[in-house]
């Protein structure tokens, strides 16, 4: 296959690779934020400390991580049919792209606003603060580059996931991949494909480390 054959299969496939991962991003947290910080409040000594809630929604969070993805895909077909009206297509993928990482962005959210001072947060019960005021003043700003860390490697993982799932018809530069690659034994263009995706992965690094260190610098100098 030429080059003026693969470019227009490689752009295609790019956009809708980055249509699947923006939107399942959107949509993991979303669904992963406050999922984790329901794990750390509701934790032993947390502010809203509740061990059968927090035992429950540990166990979901758990059970959903386990699960392989390409099996999680195939499950979810019914449940995406009845949401999107189909289960093919970059639309479509955006469900089980987002229902799988969810629970893998709630765990690293749950890590992350561990990580804040509690002296923090006792210094602002003090002064009167409520929950809401502790989480929005206090969890979130301090946990913020570790979270801007979650979600950098969170995408990756989306990147991964929206590869898989072009195996299924979710479009995507899986799906080109596969269809123009290994089906047609065209090494050419599966190595393309793999430099794209190595492109795309590497710049996604590099925009969140340097979000990170941003952050990093101002919360030192504040």
């Amino acid at each position: 296959m030429t080059w003026s054959q693969m470019q227009p299969l490689l752009e295609q496939g790019t956009l809708d690779t980055l249509y699947m991962v923006l939107w399942s991003t959107l949509v993991t947290i979303l669904g992963g934020l406050p999922l984790g910080l329901l794990l750390v409040l509701t934790d032993k000594g947390g502010l809203l400390q509740n061990r059968p809630v927090n035992k429950v929604v540990g166990v979901i969070v758990n059970v959903g991580r386990s699960l392989p993805f390409i099996i999680l895909l195939i499950a979810l077909i019914p449940f995406t049919t009845l949401v999107v009206g189909t289960f093919i297509g970059p639309t479509a993928m955006i469900v089980p792209l987002a229902v799988g990482a969810i629970p893998f962005f709630a765990r690293l959210v749950e890590t992350s606003v561990r990580e804040v001072d509690h002296g923090l947060v006792e210094a602002v019960q003090s002064m009167g603060g409520g929950i809401p005021t502790i989480v929005r003043k206090v969890l979130l700003p301090q946990a913020l580059p570790s979270l801007v860390s979650a979600v950098t490697t969170t995408v990756i993982v989306l990147i991964g996931y929206s590869a898989m799932a072009g195996v299924v018809g979710g479009e995507g530069l899986g799906s080109k991949a596969v269809t123009y690659g290994y089906n047609r034994f065209d090494t050419t263009f599966m190595l393309t494909t793999v430099a794209v995706l190595i492109a795309i992965v590497t710049i996604v690094q590099l925009i969140g480390d340097g979000v990170v260190r941003l952050l990093a610098r101002r919360g030192r100098t504040a």
